[in-house]
């Protein structure tokens, strides 16, 4: 694709893809968040589950905690007497794969980037191999603070499981999708654009 010197560096259409990009990245992010609360009653961790409306009045759960019961898991021994430390101390997990899910959706993000327009499936992953190995180094930096404990007491992370690794995947890899649609979109411009200049000629 051949760009004009005077063409904008952010024109509409990057402007747009990158909304409808970052628009999904936060969607994922806090939507791993509330469904470990709301729905992920397959984690295998023993977490309780509560409802949407619950978790999003939980700064005010003195008022309704009697209503609450949360069962202890892991090395979280207090959510029986205190269950609304439940919405504090016990949204380590939560958050983690908050974390991750924007980790893995970058890597996804740069795998994209490998070309503003052609498809990956078009490129190829082995493009760009020092890509390969940024992503590798990065993956293996993000499981040093979850895994090595002294890191993960640093950032405040959790290890996650199979299971977690699984739904961080389900929330991560339609970022994917997204920028394939987006490309598709941009060629089939691309195409009309240099059709119309044609009959023009």
């Amino acid at each position: 694709m051949v760009f004009s010197s005077d063409e904008p560096i952010i024109t509409p259409w990057v402007f747009f893809r990158y909304f409808v990009v970052g628009t999904y990245v936060g969607l994922a992010t806090v939507g791993i968040f509330t469904y470990w609360y709301i729905g992920y009653d397959w984690s295998g961790d023993g977490h309780s589950l509560v409802t949407f409306s619950q978790l999003s009045n939980w700064s005010e759960c003195a008022d309704w905690s009697k209503d609450l019961l949360i069962n202890n898991f892991g090395k979280y021994t207090q959510f029986k007497e205190n269950p609304c430390s439940y919405f504090t101390v016990g949204k380590q997990k939560a958050s983690t794969l908050s974390l991750t899910v924007l980790v893995v959706i970058e890597m996804f993000n740069a795998l994209n980037a490998l070309s503003e327009d052609s498809s990956l499936f078009t490129i190829g992953i082995f493009a760009n191999p020092w890509l390969l190995i940024a992503i590798f180094m990065s993956m293996f930096l993000h499981c040093v603070i979850l895994y090595v404990p002294f890191f993960a007491h640093i950032f405040g992370t959790a290890p996650l499981n199979k299971n977690d690794w699984i739904l961080v995947l389900m929330f991560s890899f339609p970022v994917f999708i997204v920028e394939e649609v987006l490309k598709f979109i941009n060629r089939q411009r691309i195409k009309r654009a240099l059709e119309r200049g044609k009959k023009h000629d």
